[in-house]
């Protein structure tokens, strides 16, 4: 795996760095890349996430938190200096093998530091059964993309006070708050921030990538897609009927379907599930038309394999989803 360096150590926003992952899955040979970051206070939310259920919008604007969509889907997270952010790039189609191949290989370098470190299985690294990184990831044609937070340290106040995570969100976990359920790494090594990002990059990797102003220039062109409002605050949908759950395994789902005489006209899904899959085209599209029963939905997908668009959830969980007020 491959260093990818910048020119020179000049801070840059955080859409700018989700550009950079994308601009790399074009670039690279056929090494594996991986590099570190981080950003001033910022909070960043999943593809298929509200933004008025996930971020207290007046308590960022207050704070000068700035508040960015990225395209991976899972939670909403917050992230400032004392924070590294990591991004793995790899070629294959095999987001969940990519996925847990990055996982293991982060909790393979916390151990080296006597560290109690394991991966829950879907997208948290724990150190001592605590939360220290939380990930997400996403695909591209031939590319998947892994990404997610390191806690070396962090304001702790602006972390409850600029995030909402939902009540049953916590009460999955078997907790009643934010900070009782994560650690930080400064709590159990005397490695200095910088000392950390060393060890890090000299246990995950083996050579570097150099990339040219004339490569920033080119992804800073590519970040200018994140800043759009309508890609910011969009992922506003029209609904008459509303199903909400929390699934073990897979995330928490809030569906919003416009339905006229049973028959269901739009729908859109939010929530911190990891896609897999072109969701929109194969599944949500295809019921557009479908009456909202069990029978009538179960032929719709009969071809389908839920778990292969939406990570752990299965066909009968789905249409239990949307059947069940």
């Amino acid at each position: 795996m491959k260093y990818l360096k910048l020119p020179d150590e000049s801070a840059h926003i955080l859409p700018f760095y989700l550009a950079m992952e994308e601009y790399a899955a074009h670039i690279m040979g056929s090494d594996d890349i991986f590099f570190m970051w981080q950003v001033e206070p910022t909070v960043i939310f999943g593809r298929n996430q509200l933004i008025d259920n996930e971020v207290n919008l007046d308590y960022c604007r207050e704070h000068s938190i700035a508040v960015y969509r990225r395209k991976s889907g899972g939670g909403c997270v917050y992230a400032d200096r004392s924070n590294i952010m990591f991004s793995y790039i790899t070629a294959g189609d095999n987001v969940a093998q990519t996925y847990s191949r990055y996982t293991q290989a982060v909790v393979a370098m916390l151990r080296q530091l006597g560290l109690n470190a394991t991966d829950n299985g879907r997208n948290d690294i724990l150190i001592d059964g605590l939360k220290v990184s939380g990930n997400a990831f996403y695909h591209l044609p031939g590319h998947n993309i892994v990404h997610g937070t390191m806690l070396y340290d962090t304001d702790m106040a602006h972390m409850m006070q600029a995030i909402t995570p939902s009540r049953a969100k916590l009460e999955s976990k078997g907790v009643s708050s934010v900070p009782s359920r994560i650690t930080t790494l400064c709590q159990h090594i005397t490695l200095s921030i910088e000392d950390f990002k060393a060890h890090a990059r000299q246990a995950l990797c083996s050579g570097e990538m150099h990339l040219t102003q004339a490569d920033v220039e080119q992804i800073e062109h590519m970040a200018a897609g994140y800043l759009k409002p309508e890609f910011i605050y969009g992922h506003n949908p029209r609904c008459n009927v509303k199903r909400h759950a929390r699934l073990e395994g897979a995330g928490e789902f809030t569906v919003n379907m416009e339905v006229s005489h049973n028959v269901i006209r739009h729908m859109d899904m939010a929530g911190d599930f990891f896609v897999l899959a072109d969701l929109d085209r194969q599944v949500l599209e295809r019921l557009q038309g479908v009456a909202l029963t069990r029978e009538a939905i179960t032929r719709a997908l009969a071809d389908v394999n839920m778990s292969d668009i939406v990570l752990n959830l299965n066909n009968e969980q789905f249409i239990n989803l949307l059947i069940n007020p």
